[in-house]
């Protein structure tokens, strides 16, 4: 193996902070040559504002660092020019996943609620943060655009990254993310009608690059309105998972934002019963928002719906969760050890179970 290709072999392990592709596919490796003992690497950034530019630098001087041969690294950051820009654009789009393809592999789910306070957005970003932990490619969509909290529940202060009109969303706790509170400079509200939601919903499915993922979380806003039937609309194949509490007021709008599958033909996978309980140091348990309201939630919705909508969890009520929300770190990863994270880590697996594969899928073949 040459020296030249030997750098380029080292080159294949730096993957793209925010693509997750290796930087030697992307077309961002410009030249790569050892001259007496030092490399030379010219890297090739989509703009010439890249947030993770260092991260690729370090990235790169190590790969290239830990060959034998290598005494010192050089590493000069250039940027692409609009025509190999283009050509990095058209070779992304052309392996985009279409989420709303009846045969794509992502698994779609929506998180919804009937009401807000339940905990549905921290939920939906633990479920995130403890599926990518397990090795799945993860995506999560903040659909909740009047009432957005995934930026600061995933611990993201930044913006996405613009390829012309490709948006590359950041990646926290190994989830890509994007949320319409990435676009604002401060914490001013959105003040949308219908039509614009579903539009910004659209842009997020189609102008953000999310590349091939094993499931596509959307933190839903709660109720019945709009967005929900926006999701319905331009994410067909997609699952509803209802949050709810105890509580019967909860449990009875819980209900109508699950029967909404009647209309749209959704399949819901189960119910999460939230703050289920407060363990107390005698080891008993405070049902401070009541009892059986998740159990009750799934068996109206099992038989109205005219199949099992199974119970999935009963989440306790800890202060970690709202320690790590606050910290941006999903009690998953903060407080690994709380029987609250335990109880999320063992939903996730549950959602994240069905395997992608072409089992019971017609394959383009013709004889």
């Amino acid at each position: 193996m040459t020296q030249s290709a030997a750098l380029h072999r080292a080159l294949e392990s730096v993957i793209d902070p925010e693509l997750r592709r290796p930087i030697t596919e992307l077309g961002m490796v410009g030249s790569a040559e050892l001259v007496a003992g030092t490399a030379k690497v010219r890297i090739l950034l989509t703009i010439a504002g890249c947030p993770m530019r260092s991260t690729i630098e370090a990235d790169v001087a190590k790969a290239v660092g830990a060959l034998p041969e290598v005494a010192a690294v050089n590493v000069v950051l250039d940027v692409m020019d609009p025509v190999q820009r283009a050509e990095l654009r058209a070779k992304l789009q052309a392996k985009r996943t279409v989420f709303s393809d009846p045969d794509s592999l992502t698994r779609v789910i929506a998180v919804a609620s009937g009401k807000g306070g339940v905990g549905k957005s921290s939920i939906t970003a633990n479920l995130a943060a403890a599926m990518a932990a397990d090795g799945l490619k993860v995506g999560l969509i903040d659909a909740d655009v009047h009432g957005f909290s995934i930026p600061a529940l995933m611990g993201i202060t930044g913006k996405p990254t613009r390829v012309d009109e490709m948006i590359l969303p950041p990646v926290a706790h190994g989830v890509k993310v994007i949320s319409i509170g990435m676009f604002l400079d401060s914490n001013q509200p959105v003040i949308w009608r219908g039509p614009m939601l579903h539009r910004a919903l659209e842009q997020f499915l189609t102008d953000v690059y999310f590349g091939d993922l094993d499931v596509l979380l959307l933190d839903l806003p709660p109720g019945t309105g709009d967005m929900a039937i926006s999701v319905s609309q331009l994410l067909p194949n997609s699952e509803l998972l209802v949050i709810t509490t105890p509580q019967a007021t909860a449990t009875a709008v819980a209900e109508r934002a699950g029967t909404i599958a009647l209309q749209t033909k959704q399949q819901v996978i189960g119910v999460v019963e939230n703050m289920s309980y407060l363990s107390l140091p005698d080891g008993g348990k405070m049902e401070i928002f009541g009892t059986g309201g998740g159990q009750r939630l799934s068996e109206s919705l099992s038989e109205q719906l005219g199949y099992p909508v199974e119970l999935l969890a009963q989440l306790p009520l800890e202060e970690a969760v709202r320690v790590g929300s606050d910290r941006g770190v999903p009690v998953v990863l903060g407080t690994p050890e709380s029987p609250v994270a335990g109880s999320l880590r063992q939903l996730a697996q549950k959602l994240g179970q069905r395997p992608r594969g072409l089992a019971g899928r017609s394959l383009p073949m013709s004889f």
